[in-house]
């Protein structure tokens, strides 16, 4: 399967000419066609904002949701058809402000869906904004004496709720990124890839230079089964390190779903009797 079976032909792109937005698309539609994902059974979910348009670029089944609401529609998506790749994606203002409780609680819950963060430290979508991963002096528009906040830190959070996998990459290094993001995908449960993507425009600080100059590889000595580690980690400042920081097996959320207990069938799927719920509204309006 080639990577064209996920074009749509016409596409007015609303991206800056070099936004990593571009690179990010074109690596989902590799690793899709790698897998062989069948379009019709793959959903990807969105919010708001530049990062979040990435579905109307794609072949597939998506959901364009309110700012900061993509998680909730996914992981019910996922709960009522486990049979479909759910891919939510947006950006870091989406994902991490606007949307930052929904973060929270679906790390919790553990569905097994995939979350990518284009992370370019500022809202690209209303003109250049601090975003909540906008580093500490930072001037913006807004902003004009720099951030005074301390940049939120997603993979530390993800990791301290255990989070069942936990990642970072730079689109830059191009084959790095596709290779963990594949992972993600592949792995069963809540999976977070926080992406380094560049914004040319209003982002003048965190260019693509930049990131290869504070950014390094996790090795092979680095062990993602060690949660205290991968926190560590995911502390670090000077440099930051890039790569899969944690990862292990726990049960995904639709898989306790009360409803598939003893019947696996995608709730979708399943015959649906309309009368004990006539009967009930029926009752409440005597």
């Amino acid at each position: 399967m080639g990577k064209t079976v996920f074009d749509l032909e016409g596409c007015d792109i609303a991206w800056c000419p070099g936004c990593g937005n571009y690179g990010i698309l074109n690596i989902m539609k590799e690793i899709l066609a790698e897998l062989s994902a069948d379009p019709q059974k793959l959903v990807f979910v969105s919010g708001i904002g530049q990062a979040a348009k990435i579905p109307q670029y794609l072949k597939c089944h998506y959901f364009n949701g309110l700012h900061g609401r993509a998680l909730p529609p996914a992981v019910a998506i996922k709960a009522t058809n486990p049979e479909l790749t759910v891919i939510a994606e947006s950006g870091d203002g989406d994902m991490y402000g606007e949307g930052g409780n929904h973060f929270l609680h679906t790390i919790r819950r553990n569905p097994d869906i995939t979350n990518i963060v284009h992370n370019n430290m500022v809202y690209g979508l209303t003109k250049g904004q601090a975003s909540p991963t906008s580093e500490k002096g930072f001037k913006t528009p807004v902003q004009v004496e720099g951030v005074i906040l301390e940049p939120f830190n997603p993979l530390a959070v993800a990791i301290a709720l255990d989070a069942s996998f936990v990642a970072r990459v730079f689109v830059g290094f191009r084959d790095h990124a596709k290779e963990v993001i594949k992972k993600a995908i592949l792995h069963k449960g809540y999976a977070l890839v926080d992406i380094f993507q560049p914004c040319l425009t209003f982002n003048k600080i965190n260019t693509y230079q930049w990131f290869r100059e504070h950014t390094y590889l996790l090795d092979a000595s680095h062990d993602p089964k060690n949660r205290t580690r991968a926190f560590e980690k995911a502390t670090e400042t000077e440099k930051l390190p890039l790569g899969i920081f944690y990862e292990h097996d726990k049960p995904a959320f639709e898989e306790q779903l009360p409803v598939y207990k003893q019947d696996r069938t995608s709730v979708i799927k399943r015959s649906f009797r309309s009368e004990p719920i006539e009967i009930l509204i029926k009752k409440f309006k005597e």
